[in-house]
């Protein structure tokens, strides 16, 4: 990841949430040209990690069943910020609501999901220093 994607308010990571990961790799692999790496998600389901060349592209994974009805699928987009724990509070203060509190994803950083004022969902991440995951 581009260091700059590290810095507090940048777009950092988009993963796809589908009902149908198969047919998700499939036509984005096509598409794009991807590749993919298998991995585990936190929930323990299959998680494809997305390479464009030796650039990592982004994410795919089944919906979680943690997912709201109303979320069919979607790219789910990434936001970084300095502290996920102070941003969530943030969120609370200004209106919003942490739909997923603060969680770790092993060797990554702490995520949380949140909705802002109008119910928009997003993902924030504080990542970890490389030299601590």
């Amino acid at each position: 990841m581009h260091k700059s994607l590290m810095n507090h308010g940048m777009f950092s990571w988009n993963e796809l949430l589908t009902t149908d990961l198969e047919s998700a790799k499939e036509f984005y692999g096509k598409l794009f040209g991807w590749t993919f790496v298998e991995e585990k998600t936190i929930y323990g389901d299959t998680y494809l990690l997305a390479f464009n060349g030796d650039e990592m592209a982004g994410g795919m994974m089944l919906k979680p069943d943690c997912t709201p009805a109303e979320v069919k699928g979607c790219w789910d987009p990434y936001v970084t910020v300095d502290d996920v724990d102070a941003s969530v509070k943030q969120v609370e203060e200004l209106g919003g609501t942490v739909v997923l509190t603060p969680t770790e994803i092993k060797n990554v950083g702490r995520f949380s999901v949140i909705q802002d004022r109008q119910g928009i969902y997003l993902n924030i991440i504080s990542y970890f220093p490389k030299d601590q995951s």
